[in-house]
């Protein structure tokens, strides 16, 4: 019971700022985006000796919304990173097109151990024209019968390296 009063309350103090950011959010032709996803996340107490306590697995599907009613977007690369800041994988081989209010998915199993608690996601999309930008957020998960462990992570713009 107590869970779910803490939900209700996270999703009515998100209600209440996301609306606030999305009208702020000016038009763009192009952004690169810092994405933080976790390939395990950290939890319990510290171990006697100081060691780091019990560790979960969790998969995490990456979201690209396209949030234009009229022009599309295209996905140029989605890079994702460990922990140490080393490139694991690039997720495309070659520009995708998301088409208006669609959406483009990217998958990270929950085998995948090599990210660790600090990986992430450099995504970076481009238009034609200025549109407003994509939301592109990571739903993290663990589901173990009737235990589930899910949060969500959100993307935000940063500025590419000279």
């Amino acid at each position: 019971m107590i869970l779910w009063k803490q939900i209700l309350s996270a999703a009515a103090l998100a209600s209440t700022i996301l609306p606030a950011m999305a009208e702020d959010a000016p038009l763009s032709s192009g952004q690169t985006l810092y994405l933080p996803v976790y390939s395990h996340i950290w939890h319990g107490d510290l171990v006697v000796d100081g060691r780091y306590p019990l560790k979960n697995q969790v998969s995490a599907l990456v979201s690209i919304r396209n949030t234009s009613l009229r022009t599309p977007i295209k996905v140029l690369a989605a890079s994702y990173y460990g922990t140490d800041g080393k490139l694991l994988k690039e997720y495309l081989a070659k520009p995708r097109t998301i088409v208006p209010m669609g959406t483009f998915e990217l998958f990270v199993e929950k085998k995948e151990s090599a990210g660790g608690s600090g990986a992430n996601f450099i995504i970076r999309w481009e238009a034609a024209t200025p549109t407003n930008p994509p939301v592109v957020e990571a739903v993290h998960a663990d589901i173990k019968g009737h235990q589930t462990l899910t949060f969500i992570t959100s993307a935000r713009p940063i500025q590419p390296d000279k």
